[in-house]
């Protein structure tokens, strides 16, 4: 959830400071994007994933401060709840063998972690929420200890001022209410990284704002939530309402959600940037020393440390990165879409198909944007959050057809072209999408397992909390065997 800051209180002088700080900060970006070399040269791209941590019994393990100190690897992170760590992988490469290389760094880590973790009692699972998890895991008490995210969640309520309320109606409801945003640490996902040239941006937020519910609906892996079986990517309704600062006065009056979609197609980086500060009030008003201006006129490169923070408590499905590695700045895109697991080979196939796919979408002779309304891309996300794999999407020239034939007949050879056009090895593309072909195939990844699976444990114990228990450890083994979920097997 961003970077580290010490909890303290702000007062208005803080927060008028903090907004002309970070309009100063947003006046140097458009400069130094007409002004500086952003050049990527060959694409690179980083992975992030968040872990949950069980116990024996496929229990939430509230350990993660002890886990991490077994594990005594920095790429390793604490994250909101006292169940969750994230992993931080290295950029590196996508062409040639590039995301098979990924995919064992984050194998041979994973299994390190695991087996250190589990000196403390707790074991490392990717799933996007914890079918395990009750409200009892959920309070006050539960948050990790690294002062941010107390202090984030004190502003959410304070800005919201009453109590967060999360209702989902799937094929069960779930409704209750929270008094911290601690419910968010349920949601567990995966955030890919695409580092592009300022050109290049927009084309390719674009593309990624359009197949962002196809991403949903191969890849999602959440379908239960507090015992309930809601949505099958039932992370995306939960996190739109955890950390949602409006009240329902508020939501009457068209103010925007902190994740957001978003409402229209760009034509540049800065349209993002800017639309942050023009509908966001601050959340974490924290001014430090630097005068990015100066800097820039005395030929340095500005952190805009400000204006990266106020970036980072907007939670955009697609948002925009400005950093600085090696004194260098560079742009990048966080896809944020896709949940958790089920396994490694997974998170790489999911990972091979939106490069892939996007890099075509962009700059094709009539990118998908320009026959697509935003609107309905923002449908076709939730729709494919809730019926996941058996969605129904709305596509340029195809009309509404089901999500699995879109990918086979369209989006499926796009993507390869997309990787080949990127130099990814033809063996590599091969191997990782053959897998989203099977899982349309047999119309299976992690949700629809995790629903057949726990039909048949509680067809056999009649009880709900010993059936999810059952399909949490059985999904932990297989989730270790690193075969792809479309050929998991049901337990007799």
């Amino acid at each position: 959830m961003g970077q580290d800051v010490d909890h303290q209180d702000f007062s208005r002088e803080d927060r008028t400071r903090y907004r002309a700080k970070v309009r100063r900060c947003l006046d140097v970006f458009a400069r130094m994007l007409s002004e500086f070399d952003f050049a990527a040269g060959q694409p690179k791209i980083g992975v992030e994933i968040e872990f949950n941590l069980i116990d024996d019994s496929g229990d939430p393990a509230l350990k993660n401060a002890e886990a991490l100190d077994a594990i005594a690897d920095d790429a390793f992170q604490t994250e909101l709840g006292q169940f969750n760590i994230e992993i931080n992988v290295p950029p590196g490469r996508l062409a040639g063998t590039g995301l098979d290389d990924f995919e064992r760094v984050v194998r041979a880590d994973l299994t390190g972690a695991d087996s250190k973790a589990a000196t403390v009692g707790a074991n490392l699972l990717m799933v996007g929420i914890l079918p395990t998890l009750q409200l009892a895991h959920l309070t006050e008490e539960t948050i990790s200890a690294n002062p941010r995210y107390r202090l984030l969640s004190e502003q959410i309520l304070a800005a919201r001022g009453e109590d967060i309320e999360i209702v989902i109606d799937g094929v069960d409801r779930l409704s209750c209410t929270a008094d911290t945003i601690v419910p968010e640490s349920a949601c567990t996902s995966t955030q890919l990284h695409l580092q592009v040239e300022p050109d290049d941006f927009a084309p390719l937020w674009n593309a990624s704002q359009a197949i962002a519910g196809v991403q949903l609906a191969m890849g999602a892996n959440s379908p239960f939530l507090l015992g309930q079986q809601l949505w099958h990517e039932t992370r995306i309704a939960l996190f739109e309402q955890a950390t949602d600062t409006r009240s329902d006065e508020l939501k009457a009056q068209g103010v925007r959600p902190r994740v957001w979609f978003g409402e229209r197609w760009i034509t540049s980086v800065f349209d993002l940037f800017e639309e942050n500060v023009r509908y966001f009030p601050s959340l974490l008003p924290i001014v430090d020393e630097e005068d990015p201006l100066e800097i820039l006129q005395s030929g340095g490169v500005p952190k805009l440390g400000e204006l990266r923070l106020h970036n980072g408590t907007v939670y955009r499905w697609n948002r925009p990165i400005y950093d600085i590695a090696n004194g260098v700045p560079h742009l990048r895109i966080e896809n944020r879409v896709l949940p958790a697991g089920p396994t490694v080979v997974d998170t790489m196939a999911n990972a091979a198909f939106y490069f892939g796919a996007i890099k075509t979408l962009a700059f094709s002779d009539r990118p998908v944007w320009s026959q697509l309304s935003f609107k309905a891309a923002e449908e076709n996300f939730h729709n494919a959050a809730r019926f996941g794999i058996d969605a129904e999407i709305y596509w340029p020239t195809s009309g509404t057809v089901p999500a699995r034939e879109l990918v086979l007949r369209r989006l499926l050879p796009l993507a390869h072209e997309g990787l080949e056009q990127y130099g990814v090895a033809a063996k590599t593309r091969e191997r990782l999408l053959g897998i989203i072909e099977q899982r349309c195939i047999t119309g299976r990844n992690g949700a629809t397992w995790m629903i057949g699976e726990f039909e048949r444990q509680l067809e056999r114990s009649g009880e709900r909390t010993h059936a999810l228990r059952a399909t949490t450890l059985r999904y932990k083994q297989l989730m270790h065997g690193n075969e792809p979920v479309h050929t998991w097997t049901h337990e007799t």
